[in-house]
C-alpha cells in the first residue's frame, strides 16, 4: 500500500524541516512516535554543540528514527559533521551541492550519502544512516524540474521527493505538482526509484491524488505547521486558519538569502508592500522586534525573511509568514500525531469507498 513502508519508516508522511527553529523536538518526536518520518531544522550557522543538543532533546521524547536539515547555502560543515557523529536516521542536505569529500566524510561515519544537483531547484539530499537501515537502500532527492529528476537518476539516487511551486516557504521550482509528479514517475519508472510528493497537500484527498498520480508518500510542511508542537509563534498559527490566500514573492529576507523566492500569507502587512522596488531589502529598514533562534537572540528587521517563533516579540503581524497553496484547506489547530493518524486513515477510507472498495 502506498502510505506504507517509504524510507523504512510506518507511513509514507515525511515532516519538512520548517525554519529557522519551527521543526523543534516536540514536533519531530510527536512526528516520529506517530510513525512518520520527522526533520529537525539546523542552524543557519556554525553551532555543533547546539545540534548535538537538540538531537539528544529529540531523542529523549522518541525511540524512533528522525533527521535534521541542513541548508548548504549557509555555513554548515560543523553542524553536519556533529550530525554524522550523532548518527541520526537522516540528515537532509538542500539548496546547495553535496560534495565528493562530503559523501567520503558521511561514508566514513558509516553513513549511506547521494549528491543532489545544482541550484537551479529546490531539492532534497537525504543521508540514511547504515546503522539503522543497512537493510535499506533508500537515499531521497528533492526535485524542482523533469531535468533535475534526470540527474538524480544519473547519480544513483534511491528516492525522489518532487516539489511542487505550491509549496510554502522558500521555492524555486516553476512547475505545478500535478503536471510535474506523473512525468517524473514515468521517467523513474523503469528504475524502480519510490517518488514523494511536496508542495500544497494538507489532506487525504491531497495524499490520494498524490498516490493516484504515482508517488509513494508526501512530504508536508504548513500542515505540521499548524499543530500544537511546532515551535511557531501563536499569531502565526492563527493566520494560517484565518487566512486562505498565499502568493509567490521575494519580498523578504533578500539580503540574508539572495535569489531565494517563496511562498507567504497575503497577510494586510505583505498585500501593502508586495510591490517592494527590487533594490530595497531588510538590511535599511527599521528594527519592528526581537527573538531568540535556536539560542541566540536577534533583532528582526522590516521584510527579514525570519517567521516569529514564541519568543518573538514586536509587530508580529508585520512579520513574514509562509504557508502552502493549501492552507485554506487547514481548519484547525491539531497534535502532530494526530494529524498522521487521521491522514493515513482518512486516506485509507477515501480509497476503500471512492476509488477501490474490493482492495481492502
Amino acid at each position: 500500500m502506498g502510505w506504507k513502508g517509504i524510507l523504512g519508516f510506518e507511513y509514507g508522511i515525511v515532516q519538512g524541516p520548517l525554519g529557522p527553529d519551527i521543526a523543534g523536538p516536540e514536533l519531530v518526536a510527536a512526528v516520529a512516535n506517530a510513525g512518520g518520518l520527522g526533520l529537525l531544522r539546523a542552524p543557519d550557522w556554525e553551532s555543533p554543540d547546539y545540534v548535538k543538543e537538540l538531537i539528544r532533546k529529540t531523542r529523549k521524547l522518541t525511540d524512533k528514527p528522525f533527521g535534521v536539515g541542513v541548508i548548504l547555502a549557509f555555513p554548515h560543515k560543523e553542524n553536519v559533521k556533529a550530525i554524522l557523529e550523532e548518527k541520526v536516521a537522516v540528515l537532509q542536505l538542500y539548496w546547495g551541492e553535496c560534495s565528493k569529500e562530503l559523501v567520503i566524510e558521511a561514508h566514513n561515519a558509516g553513513v549511506k550519502v547521494v549528491p543532489q544537483g545544482g541550484m537551479m531547484v529546490y531539492f532534497i539530499c537525504i543521508v540514511l544512516s547504515l546503522r539503522l537501515y543497512h537493510e535499506l537502500n533508500v537515499t531521497p532527492l528533492k526535485v524542482g524540474s523533469l531535468e533535475e529528476a534526470k540527474k538524480a537518476i544519473n547519480v544513483g539516487v534511491d528516492a525522489i521527493i518532487v516539489q511542487g511551486r505550491e509549496a510554502g516557504g522558500h521555492v524555486i521550482g516553476q512547475e505545478g505538482l500535478i503536471s510535474l509528479l506523473p512525468r517524473v514517475v514515468d521517467l523513474v519508472g523503469d528504475h524502480g526509484i519510490p517518488v514523494i510528493a511536496a508542495g500544497g497537500i494538507v489532506d487525504a484527498r491531497g495524499y490520494v491524488a498524490a498516490l493516484a498520480l504515482g508517488a509513494k508518500g508526501i512530504c508536508m510542511g504548513t500542515r505540521f505547521l499548524a499543530t500544537h508542537e511546532s515551535y511557531g509563534h501563536p499569531t502565526y498559527k492563527r493566520k494560517l486558519i484565518e487566512y486562505d490566500k498565499t502568493e509567490y514573492t521575494d519580498v523578504f529576507g533578500r539580503a540574508r538569502w539572495p535569489g531565494a523566492p517563496h511562498r507567504v500569507l497575503q497577510t494586510p502587512f505583505f498585500c501593502d508592500w508586495k510591490c517592494l522596488n527590487a533594490q530595497e531589502n531588510e538590511t535599511n529598514q527599521p528594527i519592528i522586534g526581537r527573538t531568540i533562534i535556536h539560542g541566540v537572540e536577534r533583532e528582526i528587521r522590516r521584510f527579514a525573511g525570519t517567521v516569529p517563533n514564541p519568543t518573538t516579540t514586536g509587530d508580529i503581524e508585520s512579520m513574514v509568514m509562509y504557508a502552502g497553496q493549501s492552507v485554506g484547506l487547514i481548519k484547525e489547530i491539531l497534535p502532530a500525531g494526530q494529524v498522521v493518524k487521521k491522514l493515513v486513515e482518512a486516506a485509507q477510507l477515501l480509497i476503500h469507498q471512492t476509488f477501490n472498495p474490493d482492495s481492502i
